[in-house]
């Protein structure tokens, strides 16, 4: 089978399929782009880690009611997204050894078809649960999967499974809003944003400097720190990060509250409320945060179809003991700098630290690592002006909590992911449990929601106790 013809996953072989056929510019090679570079190597170290690492991206488009919705125009309407987006035909392969990034010149995509009743949204909730379990196979898959819902003949749902691999949450925004353009006009005039092998090769040549500066920068910051090793307290678990998650709608509404107040983002608020409680659990005076940054801030860009995500790093000074209202700026300031220098070759920072002498695997170890994944502008600033303490008093008690599958290691001893839950938002805490007992997951993520829900009606002192 050549590489440019569709592949078809196995658990697909008895299914009915459609084939959107596409063809591009020509084929191209490329070297893994920084953010890819570290996702590999990650999973080279820790395979265990390798779901957690290559997580897929789910998305479902409901398909307007003045598209022309029958299988064959859809199907062509998604060989013209295809063709239009190199990054979409892209697929990991070692070639003399190294890995690179290979676009495609022409192929198929095939389309998982399904029937459903009615208007076809829990068929389309299964089906995107159902292709987004599988984890891709980036040397023969094309890295996005697509089912389509059929109601009485017509589209109705549009269900894209992306690997993380090759598209961050921002790219997937960008394909999904061109595929609702294109069902709606037939095609698009404009030309697309950078794509996957672009943002390498600008990698690997003009954007050496930004990256020696984002390097620069990190050191700096990093030496601001107090050299203090953590030394085990509690007995390791297997595996070593247990995590939990409290799905919330009282968190969501009060960081949204604060966040209108404040004049900051509500990202700002997450990480505030986290950083407040793991900094006044221990009195530090100072400590290191690192942030996932989508990397879009420069024009060119922001409607690029790529993995730019890459971890930022910013130095939080607490010495003043600032109130929670005090602290709020403080945070969207620095990590704003963290963002704007989270752009940078991987084997270039990892260099600089052992060049100095540090232990690049462990140097992170004491601090806290955040990344917030909900969808780009997220649900609506909404009913903001008119929630009462009350409100979000009875959302607390509709909050739960579960526990997820573990990690075996991560550079960092407390990690916080935030993503979007129906009425709400989910928020993940792992902690590795040869600094924190397992028994004080919940109890950390109980206390963030008490601690927003009061902040939203006051100010709380450190240390930012939430009652």
């Amino acid at each position: 089978m050549r590489f440019a013809d569709a592949v078809v996953p196995v658990e697909w072989a008895t299914e009915t399929l459609a084939y959107a056929e596409f063809r591009g510019d020509r084929t191209e090679t490329a070297p893994l782009t920084w953010a890819q570079q570290v996702m590999w190597r990650a999973a080279a170290l820790d395979m265990s880690n390798r779901q957690h690492l290559f997580m897929n991206l789910r998305r479902t488009v409901p398909v307007s009611t003045r598209v022309r919705a029958d299988l064959t125009t859809v199907t062509r309407a998604l060989g013209t997204l295809v063709s239009r987006h190199g990054a979409l035909r892209t697929r990991v392969r070692s070639i003399d050894g190294e890995l690179r990034q290979e676009t495609a010149a022409a192929g198929q995509l095939p389309l998982l078809v399904t029937e459903a009743d009615t208007d076809g949204v829990e068929a389309a909730g299964a089906l995107a649960d159902r292709l987004g379990s599988v984890a891709f196979d980036h040397a023969s898959e094309w890295p996005l999967r697509v089912g389509l819902v059929l109601v009485d003949g017509r589209v109705r749902q549009v269900v894209v499974v992306f690997s993380h691999a090759t598209a961050d949450a921002y790219a997937a925004d960008v394909v999904l809003r061109d595929l609702r353009l294109i069902l709606l006009r037939g095609g698009i005039a404009t030309p697309p944003g950078p794509q996957s092998v672009e943002v390498a090769r600008d990698q690997y040549g003009v954007d050496r400097h930004r990256s020696q500066r984002s390097v620069d920068y990190w050191i700096r910051q990093y030496e601001r720190l107090p050299q203090q090793p953590m030394e085990p307290s509690c007995p390791e678990l297997d595996p070593r990060l247990q995590r939990g998650v409290l799905v919330s709608s009282a968190i969501d509404r009060a960081a949204r509250l604060i966040a209108a107040r404040h004049r900051v983002s509500v990202s700002s608020v997450l990480l505030t409320g986290v950083t407040a409680l793991a900094a006044g659990e221990n009195g530090r005076e100072i400590c290191g945060l690192f942030n996932m940054a989508h990397n879009r801030f420069r024009t060119e860009y922001a409607n690029a179809v790529a993995n730019l995500g890459q971890i930022g790093f910013c130095v939080l000074d607490l010495a003043d003991r600032p109130s929670f209202a005090e602290l709020l700026p403080r945070v969207w300031q620095v990590s704003l700098d963290g963002y704007r220098h989270a752009y940078y070759e991987p084997a270039a920072m990892r260099g600089r630290f052992e060049e100095l002498g540090y232990e690049y695997g462990t140097a992170f170890l004491p601090y806290y690592y955040f990344n917030d994944v909900r969808l780009p502008g997220g649900s609506g600033a909404d009913e903001t002006a008119t929630v009462t303490r009350n409100d979000l008093r009875t959302a607390m008690g509709r909050s739960t909590f579960s526990w997820t599958r573990g990690l075996d290691r991560a550079s960092w001893h407390l990690l916080t992911h935030v993503v979007d839950e129906p009425g709400g938002v989910g928020i993940t805490l792992s902690v590795d449990t040869r600094f924190r007992p397992v028994d004080s997951v919940e109890p950390f993520l109980r206390n963030l929601e008490e601690l927003l829900v009061e902040a939203a009606f006051r100010d709380v002192p450190w240390p930012w106790s939430p009652r």
